[in-house]
Parts: C-alpha cells; structure tokens; sequence
C-alpha cells in the first residue's frame, strides 16, 4: 500500500514523468475459481482514485452482499471481496481463460479505469509466494489474510520462480528507464519476488535507483515487515532493508524521524535523503515523490562518486 501511494505521487507528476509500475504477483491466488491479484488491484485501484481510504485496499463504497450470500452458503469468505471488486475478478479471470497474458489484460482493465501509468506483472507466469513458518509452509494469503501473519516467520519460497521470465514489457520498461524508485514496501513479500525474476537485478544495477523506507521508527506504517526483520533475526530498523537492497540502489530515502540511522546506511555506500516519508495525504504523496525524483536524478553514476 505504501508502495501505491508512492506511484501515485509519481503519477500526479505527470506530464512531467512517463511512470511505469512493476507489481509484484507473488501474492495472487485462485479463490472461488476466480483469479485473485491483489497487488496489482491495490495498485491500480489507487491510480484510478478508486481505493478505500480506510483499509488501502478494495474500492471505496464497497458492498459485500455477495460475500455474504457466500457466507450464507457456506463457501469460504475469509478473503473479503466486495461487489464491485468481483466484477474485475470476473473479468479477468475470463480473460486469461481466452487465452489473454495478464499484462494484456491488466492493460485493457487499467484502460477501462482511466489508469494513466503502465501497470505491469513483474511476469506472464504464475509464481506464489510460500511464507515459512514454525507451523510449516503456508500459501501467502492464508499468511497474510486467514491467519494475520500470526504464525512466527522462518523464510520464504516463490514457487514456480524458476520458470518464470520477466514480460517483454518490464524489460522494455527497465532498459529504458530514467531512474528506478523502490516503493515503501514490504522488502520479502512485495520486492523481492520481483528482484528474483532472471535479469532484473543486472537492469536495476545499471540504471540510477533508490528505495523508500518501509521501516519508520522500528515500525511498519502497515504490513507485517517489521515483524518479519524482527522473527528472521534482524534488526527491525531502516538499515536492515537498505542492506537488502546492497548492491542494487544508490540512495535511500530515510524518514526524518530515523535521521540517526544516516550514517549506517552511508557506511553501505548509499547515499541518503531525509525527509517525512509518512503520505497522510494527497499532498503528501505529491511532496514525496516529487523529493524523491529529484534525489534520484542528482545521484552520481555510481554511489562512491
């Protein structure tokens, strides 16, 4: 979530930046027969100024009279999907069904909703992100939703990672991007599946990028991820994921709150940009990525220069 609203900081900058975003799928799944994406729904729910508010994800003015005819049946309704939510999920899934690659059909259902950025599948193919746990391996969405993340973290798994390529379009849009922004998101479930498709990490190396934090003051401002640092043994701080990304990033964005964290990152050979990055609002967003833009576009070619 924090990572969409970051984009749509990038968007409003617009027509100033030509954004492209790069959704993890990791975290899709079949229910109820019908073809589950949830990051990329968030994002572009986001894009189209269609998100609640509330929650950070699903629509705004939701009704859930379907689900609860579910419930009334007995169906699972753990995963809570509202009316007008179904409709995409319909649609989709019949169209991957035709035969229909998901960034084709993220494109036509990006269109329908007046989404101005290009909301790209980090892949065609299905990978599922596995959380490992001291109660055994579970499907993400059983992590995250049924059992929320509850259960102690021991490591992950993208399942099916080996046989997954990134789409022409994300290659396309890596080899000739400007500069490379890591949204506030949570490093394990929303970056990293992403980072671990074939030749995307040699493309991120090669182009100016920098990361937002997810971590403000030892916490998460949503999600799980500094429970994760904290149960796989790692400092649940800013530097922790800056560490992740070594070797990736040339400057990191630190909330103002974590200044005395600066020189640890530095120490990595990253440069660093405080500021606020927690968006509470519409303007927040838009003073975010606009100081985030302009951190990435004066960093040298090469973090030592």
């Amino acid at each position: 979530m924090g990572g969409a609203k970051l984009m749509d900081g990038l968007a409003m900058l617009a027509p100033d930046v030509s954004l492209s975003v790069v959704v993890n799928t990791g975290d899709d799944f079949e229910h109820l027969g019908l073809r589950i994406c949830p990051d990329l729904d968030t994002v572009m729910y986001t894009l189209a100024g269609l998100a609640n508010p509330d929650t950070g994800w699903g629509l705004r003015d939701e009704s859930f009279q379907a689900l609860s005819t579910l419930e009334r049946l007995g169906a699972p309704s753990w995963f809570r999907l509202g009316d007008r939510d179904l409709g995409v999920h319909l649609e989709r899934t019949r169209r991957l069904r035709q035969g229909e690659r998901l960034t084709e059909v993220t494109h036509v259902i990006c269109g329908r909703l007046s989404v101005g950025p290009a909301v790209l599948p980090m892949t065609d193919t299905a990978v599922a992100t596995k959380v490992q746990t001291h109660d055994g391996e579970l499907d993400f969405q059983d992590y995250f939703v049924r059992l929320r993340c509850e259960p102690v973290v021991t490591g992950f798994r993208f399942a099916g990672i080996e046989d997954a390529s990134p789409s022409s379009e994300v290659l396309q849009a890596l080899d000739h991007a400007e500069a490379i922004v890591f949204g506030p998101s949570n490093p394990f479930v929303s970056i990293a599946p992403i980072l671990a498709l074939a030749g995307i990490r040699e493309r991120i190396a090669a182009r100016p990028a920098v990361a937002v934090s997810p971590i403000v003051g030892g916490q998460a401002i949503k999600g799980p991820a500094a429970k994760m640092l904290g149960e796989l043994g790692l400092d649940a701080s800013a530097v922790a994921v800056a560490k992740k990304y070594g070797g990736l990033i040339r400057g990191f964005v630190l909330d103002a709150l974590d200044r005395d964290l600066a020189p640890q990152v530095e120490a990595l050979g990253i440069r660093v940009l405080i500021t606020n990055t927690v968006m509470r609002s519409p303007d927040d967003r838009r003073r975010l990525a606009q100081e985030t833009l302009d951190f990435v576009r004066n960093l040298t070619p090469t973090a030592s220069d």
